[in-house]
């Protein structure tokens, strides 16, 4: 699978496997969002309900390969 996708807070989130390098970034930021796989690369954690739309951006944006793209509920892209 070279991307995943989820909706949280309001905001669908799409990590591409493909440009992820696990820099962990993202990780750093919102813990409780994502995590990495066995191959070094992020993934979403079982359970995001708690993360709000503030956390969702700035954990996207801090990724340094661009590999988390966030669009709104008009499926404009806000990150990156």
């Amino acid at each position: 699978m070279d991307s995943q996708e989820r909706h949280v807070a309001g905001l669908t989130i799409r990590i591409d496997r493909l440009l992820c390098v696990g820099f962990e970034t993202c990780i750093e930021v919102a813990p409780e969002l994502f995590g990495l796989d066995d191959e070094g690369i992020a993934v979403f954690r079982a359970e995001t309900g708690g993360v709000d739309r503030d956390t969702v951006m700035s954990a996207c944006a801090a990724c340094p390969v661009d590999a988390l793209e966030v669009h709104g509920a008009d499926g404009l892209k806000l990150v990156p």
